[in-house]
């Protein structure tokens, strides 16, 4: 197939990049270009913001499936809609946990859950901002998909909601340092007095997952994450028996706490994506090697 990549510079996107090629496929990447491309693949270079420059540069292009890495607001998915809308068959959002922002369920939520229909989009936000946009990342994405979903579709869509992801020597989020540095000083760990269990999955679980997901046929949004929830402190005592030290937890009513860290309760459930016949993980069998992945590199 002819596949375009939007983003997909770093992380699992770099990943899934290299899976689709090993798979025979074509690959195009589009990006600002303030990173190329592998070598071998084309490289197309436009800000995603700007929709004649989309344009220009996908001039006579079209692709089998687009994979969109870097969709985080309402006015990027409509541009994407038009832009998109007869240059591809498939588009593939690469979405997340973070759209259950509003849920607390003792129980997985299921996509279900989430109402697309009922999701107001408001363009006119600040989304150009990037502290806006980091701080409202959830809503930017929840209004994303509502976009997508909202009326007669122009190509077939889905939206992957990937969980909390661990793992690999690029992990840039530098969130596993932070528990390495404090466990290896003995330093307080902050989190809330009732500490939340959450959804995660393993890097190279997700460039699989969205890998498959090119090739599949289904529409509409599907979580992606492991078997088996894990708490801060299931993730502290990988990080304690890899760098030694002592986890010391101090819980707080009120105030910033640690990145794995959750006062409510909204972990993902998994079974759409099962039953489409995706085989996940559990945790346990991937955690350690992906705390020693990233300890190794940016704890040491």
């Amino acid at each position: 197939m002819d596949i375009l990549v939007i983003g997909g510079n770093r992380y699992f996107g770099k990943r899934l990049i290299a899976l689709l090629r090993e798979s025979g496929h074509r690959i195009t990447v589009l990006n600002r270009g303030s990173s190329g491309a592998p070598e071998g693949i084309e490289h197309l270079v436009a800000d995603r913001d700007d929709e004649s420059a989309l344009e220009s540069v996908l001039a006579g292009r079209s692709f089998d499936v687009v994979v969109d890495q870097v969709c985080y607001t309402p006015r990027q998915a409509e541009i994407a809609r038009r832009v998109f809308g007869t240059r591809t068959r498939r588009y593939v959002m690469t979405s997340t946990v973070e759209v259950y922002a509003y849920e607390d369920s003792a129980a997985p939520v299921a996509e279900a859950v989430l109402d697309l229909a009922s999701v107001t989009v408001d363009t006119g936000l600040a989304w150009e901002d990037p502290e806006f946009r980091e701080e409202h990342y959830g809503e930017g994405k929840r209004q994303a998909e509502a976009v997508f979903a909202a009326g007669r579709q122009p190509f077939a869509w889905t939206s992957v909601r990937v969980a909390h992801v661990l793992g690999g020597d690029d992990d840039f989020t530098g969130r596993i340092d932070h528990y390495a540095r404090r466990i290896r000083a003995g330093e307080p760990i902050a989190v809330p007095v009732v500490n939340r269990p959450a959804t995660y999955v393993y890097v190279e679980e997700i460039a699989r997952f969205l890998a498959w997901t090119v090739e599949a046929e289904f529409t509409g949004p599907v979580n992606a994450h492991s078997h088996g929830p894990l708490t801060t402190a299931d993730i502290c005592a990988e990080i304690e028996r890899r760098v030694g030290g002592r986890t010391v937890f101090q819980e707080v009513e009120v105030g910033e706490v640690s990145p794995f860290s959750f006062a409510r309760s909204y972990g993902m459930d998994n079974s759409r994506a099962t039953s489409l016949g995706y085989s996940f993980s559990h945790s346990r069998e991937w955690l350690a090697r992906a705390v020693a992945e990233t300890v190794g590199r940016g704890g040491e």
